[in-house]
């Protein structure tokens, strides 16, 4: 009786120890859980929602416009932004309006009305040289990112350009809280 409850102790023992490698290969590879943290993506993501960062997706294919993106900051902290300039691209915001290349892109993610005190209580408008690093267009292996809330948004206007190497990976769904599950960026 002793041996057949040690067998099944083990038994669970490797259950267990799979479950756990399958869980830290998911969670280092695949995918990982963020916080959103501030308002610099409202109206799109909220303070405190909780999301799924799909990490392999760029393993694949480079980030496409309007992808919302977490990216590596700095040491400490991520950030969570909407690439909207890719590689070979002018990119500017005049009158609120963004530009590539010299052309005028609707951003239906943001507000209706972008002639709103809150909209435009920061003054949006920029050209890519503007931006620090002085380029004329956007470089390879680079992006521009953005907030959604641009008046209150640390992005590409002041930390410049993200290497497509500090991307972690696209936020595809939030989780939490329940009311607002569904899936972004698609």
């Amino acid at each position: 009786m002793a041996k057949k409850k040690k067998n099944e102790w083990l038994e669970w023992m490797k259950a267990l120890l799979v479950a756990l490698g399958i869980a830290f290969i998911v969670r280092m590879f695949l995918f990982a859980p963020i916080i959103v943290d501030g308002p610099s993506m409202l109206p799109t993501l909220h303070d405190r929602d909780q999301m799924i960062v799909n990490k392999f997706s760029y393993n694949f294919k480079d980030p496409e416009r309007f992808d919302i993106v977490v990216f590596h900051a700095d040491a400490q902290k991520d950030f969570i932004k909407r690439v909207v300039g890719l590689p070979g691209e002018h990119v500017a915001v005049v009158d609120n309006v963004l530009h590539i290349n010299g052309e005028p892109v609707e951003e239906e993610f943001l507000p209706e009305n972008k002639q709103s005190a809150t909209f435009q209580s920061v003054k949006n408008d920029f050209t890519l040289e503007e931006l620090p690093g002085n380029h004329e267009v956007i470089p390879e292996g680079y992006v521009l990112v953005l907030g959604d809330n641009r008046g209150n948004s640390t992005d590409s206007r002041m930390i410049g350009l993200i290497d497509m190497d500090q991307i972690v990976g696209k936020a595809s769904l939030i989780y939490w809280p329940f009311d607002r599950i569904q899936f972004v960026g698609e």
